[in-house]
């Protein structure tokens, strides 16, 4: 890169500002092989340790850039390794915590392209949301990134409900597009410690959502594993199978026999029941239902929140 980052980074500390200027100028230089290396990203987290007030286009630059190297800085692309995921949590961590809004959005952005993370990523940035709607102080509060809220402890914003379902449906982490038991839990204990709070109406919904998906959450569609799509994709190149024979044979025919011969090979192929699976996944387990049991009657008593879960479980 041809831009002094130390030079910088003091310009930045001087007076906490780094204008438009000089974030296009990172852009320009941070980017011209379309790569960002772990030397620049350090550079540019070193920057934002200095800038105190971080403009929207220097937000949108330090997620773009240090999202680019922690998501493709390793192979395979897309992918966080284990190494690059503690190399950002170590960085970003302030005894704890997360000192901005601007690096919880890194981590959310991270959690949202990639097609696998460490799980231990996600708890992080679920940690940092929880914390800060139990103490009223951290990152989810800076009303000029997030979208500002109620600056009070014990209740949960609209910006902190919009911020844990991108997480907690994030396509990264242990159970991707879906909520984990871990994640259920969460949300039952950020649910007791608002009771009652001046909280946004999204919380309702994004709890019943978030702990139905755990208990009602269908398999059947979820995104497939590495090792799976080598599988099928070995299948599909074998062409002594029914599927590869239709593809070698498709080659071969006109137009008006492929009808034909698809019919072929849908009468051939075993029947999915798919709503009778998600049905089967819908109704809870003992496990399960001794685990909501648990929960609901932790108190002894049954809050307007709880009601209105059990009222959506008994819809499924």
């Amino acid at each position: 890169m041809t831009i002094n980052f130390p030079e910088l980074a003091r310009q930045a500390a001087a007076d906490g500002v780094i204008t438009a200027d000089e974030v296009l100028a990172l852009r320009r230089a941070a980017w011209p092989d379309g790569r960002i290396d772990q030397t620049e990203a350090e550079a540019i987290l070193a920057i934002n340790d200095v800038v105190s007030a971080k403009s929207p286009e220097w937000v949108d630059f330090l997620v773009e850039a240090v999202g680019e190297y922690v998501l493709n800085g390793t192979e395979p692309r897309g992918y966080v390794a284990d190494a690059t995921a503690d190399w950002l949590i170590a960085r970003l961590d302030h005894d704890g915590r997360l000192d901005s809004a601007a690096e919880l959005e890194l981590l959310v952005r991270v959690l949202e392209k990639a097609l696998g993370t460490p799980d231990h990523l996600k708890d992080y940035a679920l940690a940092q949301i929880e914390r800060a709607v139990l103490t009223g102080e951290g990152p989810t509060r800076d009303a000029s990134i997030l979208g500002g809220g109620t600056l009070s402890a014990d209740s949960i914003t609209e910006a902190e409900c919009k911020l844990l379902r991108r997480v907690i449906f994030a396509s990264g982490g242990d159970r991707p597009a879906a909520v984990s038991q871990r994640e259920a839990e969460m949300l039952f204990r950020i649910k007791d410690a608002t009771l009652g709070a001046d909280n946004t109406p999204e919380w309702q919904r994004l709890f019943v959502q978030g702990v139905g998906n755990y208990l009602q959450g269908w398999t059947g569609g979820r995104a497939i594993t590495r090792d799976r799509a080598a599988e099928l994709e070995g299948f599909m190149n074998d062409r002594s199978s029914s599927f590869g024979s239709f593809f070698s044979r498709m080659s071969r025919v006109g137009a008006k026999d492929l009808r034909s011969a698809a019919q072929e090979l849908l009468a051939n192929a075993p029947a999915r029941d798919f709503a009778g699976e998600a049905g089967a996944e819908a109704a809870l387990t003992s496990p399960e239902q001794s685990w909501l049991d648990g929960r609901i009657g932790a108190d002894g008593r049954t809050d307007p929140l709880e009601a209105a879960l059990l009222a959506f479980l008994a819809e499924g």
